[in-house]
């Protein structure tokens, strides 16, 4: 099932996770006991980010370009062919062409996977591609390359082809951007995915629902109807009061941050006590769907699951 007939069949909120494919050369199981951890709770879905291509250095001295955590297409298989529970592959243009974005495209509808995540990821689109070969320059491009599969409308003129229609979700930023702080800028752009067929968007980790509720207002007042779905994250290591920051340009709220800075050996407890407290004012307010990061850790994550099942 597409993750907008989910949101539209949702009489009550559901509870959507992320998760990470293993590094390379470590196994699947990992994933699998998370997946088993989650479906007695019987998510609607689960994404599976994609990870583009990083330069690694050998002992010898040589660099390598590979990917360090390859498998999200596979993931997607298993989750949804082996628990029964709807996937959303992610598909960044970092690091990836369009020809590459094609044949990942065609896999995954031969899985049977309906969902698709458009985002930039990380790093600067490839520099150096082989001949005749072309890249999506941004997450628009993206959009508009796997709405064009929805047409029969391949990279090459292929006759008879058959369309690969997939329901599109796209990022949206409550608090900052890794490109842009112009709030403005950004409302064009999510209009602009929309136009070229975007379904529905989900928002980067935010600890503080009023900015996630603010920014849907804003939404609505520009004509965005689509549903954005609101992301939380677990505060539950020290590293990531910082890490999460800087890394996706977040803010963490002074109240969370003093008391976990006060109880630092407790962080994971007050982490999850925090995201019980969003997670509730989410479901009092009716959102559909909230969506977890997990980072591949489900300890908090069912500690949450148990307490708003009572």
């Amino acid at each position: 099932m597409k993750v907008i007939e989910h949101i539209k069949q949702s009489n009550n909120t559901r509870f959507s996770y992320e998760i990470i494919p293993p590094l390379r050369g470590k196994g699947i199981q990992t994933i699998t006991d998370m997946v088993k951890d989650l479906e007695k709770f019987n998510p609607p879905f689960i994404d599976v980010t994609s990870h583009s291509s990083s330069v690694s250095t050998y002992k010898n001295g040589k660099k390598v370009l590979k990917r360090k955590r390859p498998g999200t297409i596979s993931i997607c298989g298993i989750i949804q062919n082996r628990f029964k529970i709807d996937t959303v592959a992610h598909l960044v243009c970092n690091g990836f062409t369009k020809e590459e974005t094609e044949d990942a495209l065609i896999e995954l509808s031969f899985l049977g996977i309906q969902n698709i995540l458009a985002i930039s990821g990380d790093g600067n689109p490839k520099s150096k591609i082989g001949e005749g070969k072309t890249v999506n320059p941004n997450s628009l491009s993206l959009v508009k390359q796997i709405n064009d599969l929805s047409k029969g409308k391949y990279l090459s003129d292929i006759e008879n082809s058959s369309s690969i229609n997939m329901c599109i979700g796209i990022g949206s930023y409550p608090e900052n951007h890794s490109f842009s702080n112009d709030f403005d800028k950004e409302i064009k752009l999510l209009k602009e995915k929309i136009d070229a067929g975007a379904d529905y968007a989900v928002t980067q980790m935010c600890f503080d629902n009023k900015k996630y509720f603010d920014f849907v207002d804003k939404c609505r007042k520009e004509g965005i109807t689509i549903p954005i779905i609101p992301g939380i994250k677990i505060l539950d290591k020290p590293k990531q009061l910082e890490i999460l920051e800087k890394m996706f340009h977040i803010s963490i709220p002074n109240e969370l941050r003093n008391e976990a800075l006060e109880n630092i050996e407790h962080i994971n407890e007050i982490g999850t006590q925090w995201a019980i407290k969003q997670s509730e004012e989410l479901i009092n307010a009716g959102v559909p769907i909230i969506h977890y990061y997990l980072m591949n850790d489900t300890s908090c994550m069912l500690k949450i699951l148990n307490h708003l099942h009572k």
